[in-house]
């Protein structure tokens, strides 16, 4: 495909049309493919003519030597017609699947573009249908669309000039019906298939996301009562998916009935025409059974054609559905000409940024923050006071208002890729694949050896654990690391992230979701592994900040308070109130071991009321 284009819609480009451009690097393959489909019907049709012919020549006993060159045509085209199709298919499907290849490599770079925060507007389910079964769905425009209406006209062509010239009347009486099975019953077809198949494409979307959702959420609706309900919900999606099958399949069987209809007619026809001129004596005798037979073969080459055209309207649904993807505009728009990054880290700052997910309802308001390099800045708040936007707007994963700089460099003028080679990032919900640990790891280095692997896995403290695995780090994982505890997870995380090796490391929640034991252990494994790197910590958990050398509070999307640990608890506020909570915390949780105890007492006025 030229420029892995991903078709859109609009009035000057339509979702078809735009999917037939994309397979621009394929067409002299596609067209290579269609002329040897073409050879390959002409010859089935041609065996039938050439076997009447000869089959009517013999039964006149005439001398062996005139059938030699008939017999052998007739050899000629089985085989021809067996070689022709075998080249056809490898060609036809060897094109198709290279631009298949280049389409799916287009929509996923659409879908990079809108990572991680355009695609919230697509559920998991609904992404991965529009990856995966609407691509697919393309490689039916080439195989099942094309190729079989070109193969069709070409060989109705041939076959209606070579009658023509046999029987002029019984030439175009086939001629008249086969621009019928050419034009009139697919396009019957399709429209009484039309309304399914807008329908077939987001009903399989639903189906898929639905199907996705209770599997991801199994746990869940099982703990609550509710997968009785999910099974429901699938149950009726797969039922209107049913539905629209079966409308499909009421389609085709019109399209059917309809083929063999004409084709009969035609058949009929040639043979009313042809009787009584052979009667007459303007028509030999011989070739009686070639104008009867031939309309017989030609409608066969064209009973693919009913099946094309539902092909197409399935095809419609799925190029709009992919169409859509690039009409989601970008959160964070590519620059023209990108600024390169220095490759010496020389800080952060901010100045007077704002920042918002929905528009009109900032999440971020005129922050300004300076990170040095060596650094570790703490960035704490409640919930929803912006901490995390903040991690988006430095990854540049979200568009902002006021100034970025990055080594002195705007992030929004920065290639993305390249301004992400000097950020790290640790979210609360670090992504685990389903293969080894260290693959899993090697995700930030691709091309990081065993022992280099091995080494970001010490420093993150996993050695003693995995030694205690009988495959070590080739152990599986499972879905989202399923296998592993959620303090495992981030610390595989965690080497990942120094593997990667990058100069300054935004840590997102690292410690949410975990117990205080398991936080605490991650938090000084964090302290150890990253101490000579520049550190930007999003945290609402504020023990381990003592050493902070700034702390900066964020509150309803502002900076409330900035300074160190001693600072913000001598000025009071959010800080105080939220360190003395945790420190109470912390004391209850020693002194409730140490309670004695005792025999239970029983309730007052229990025995009495025996």
């Amino acid at each position: 495909m030229s420029g892995i284009e991903v078709p859109t819609t609009g009035r000057r480009s339509r979702p078809m049309a735009a999917l037939w451009r994309s397979m621009s690097d394929q067409r002299w393959e596609l067209a290579a493919a269609g002329l040897l489909g073409a050879f390959a019907s002409a010859s089935a049709v041609a065996l039938l003519g050439a076997s009447a012919w000869l089959i009517s020549r013999a039964s006149e006993m005439p001398p062996v030597l005139t059938l030699t060159v008939a017999a052998v045509t007739v050899r000629f085209l089985a085989l021809s017609r067996a070689v022709f199709r075998y080249a056809e298919r490898l060609v036809g499907h060897d094109a198709a699947f290279r631009g298949l290849t280049q389409l799916r490599i287009g929509v996923y770079r659409q879908l990079e573009r809108l990572a991680p925060s355009g695609i919230a507007h697509f559920g998991r389910g609904d992404l991965l249908a529009r990856l995966v079964a609407d691509v697919d769905a393309a490689l039916d425009l080439p195989l099942r669309i094309i190729l079989p209406w070109a193969q069709a006209v070409l060989v109705a062509l041939a076959t209606v000039l070579f009658l023509v010239w046999l029987s002029p009347t019984a030439g175009l009486v086939v001629g008249v019906l086969s621009v019928v099975a050419l034009a009139l019953t697919p396009w019957l077809v399709g429209l009484t298939a039309r309304r399914a198949e807008a329908r077939m494409a987001p009903a399989r979307g639903r189906l898929t996301a639905a199907v996705v959702r209770a599997l991801d959420a199994t746990p869940e609706l099982s703990a609550f009562g509710a997968a009785g309900r999910a099974t429901a919900r699938v149950r009726t999606l797969d039922d209107e998916v049913t539905s629209l099958n079966e409308r499909q399949a009421f389609a085709l069987g019109v399209g059917g009935g309809l083929g063999i209809l004409v084709q009969g007619a035609a058949v009929s026809a040639a043979l009313a025409i042809a009787v009584p001129q052979v009667t007459a004596g303007t028509l030999e005798p011989v070739w009686l059974a070639v104008v009867v037979l031939l309309p017989l073969a030609l409608f066969d080459v064209m009973a693919t054609l009913p099946a094309s055209a539902l092909a197409l309207q399935q095809l419609r649904g799925s190029a709009r559905r992919i169409a859509e993807l690039a009409e989601v505009p970008a959160p964070v728009a590519e620059p023209a000409a990108p600024s390169a990054v220095d490759d010496t880290f020389r800080g952060l700052r901010l100045e007077g940024m704002g920042a918002e997910w929905v528009a009109g309802t900032p999440a971020l308001r005129r922050v300004h923050l300076d990170v040095r390099p060596g650094q570790w800045v703490a960035v704490v708040g409640p919930s929803g006071s912006g901490k995390s936007t903040l991690a988006a707007v430095l990854m540049g994963f979200l568009s902002y208002t006021g100034s970025v700089t990055l080594s002195g460099t705007q992030v929004r003028d920065a290639d993305g890729d390249d301004a992400r080679r000097h950020l790290g990032l640790l979210s609360q919900q670090a992504h685990i694949f389903d293969t080894s640990i260290a693959d899993n790891v090697r995700i930030g280095r691709p091309d990081a050896t065993d022992d280099e692997v091995a080494a970001a896995l010490h420093a993150a403290q996993l050695t003693p654990w995995l030694a205690s695995l009988p495959d070590g780090a080739a152990t599986t994982v499972g879905s989202f690391g399923v296998a592993v505890s959620g303090g495992e997870r981030q610390r595989i995380a965690l080497a990942r992230l120094l593997l990667a090796d990058r100069p300054f490391v935004i840590l997102d929640e690292p410690s949410e979701h975990l117990d205080g034991a398991t936080a605490d252990a991650l938090m000084d494994t964090l302290a150890e592994a990253l101490a000579d790197r520049t550190v930007l910590l999003i945290t609402h958990r504020l023990r381990g900040l003592q050493a902070a050398d700034l702390i900066v509070e964020l509150g309803a999307g502002e900076v409330v308070a900035r300074g160190r640990h001693e600072e913000l608890l001598a000025a009071g506020g959010w800080y105080a109130e939220q360190w003395y909570a945790e420190v109470d915390r912390e004391d209850m949780a020693e002194l409730v071991p140490r309670l004695p105890v005792g025999r239970a007492v029983p309730w007052p006025g229990r025995s009495g009321a025996r």
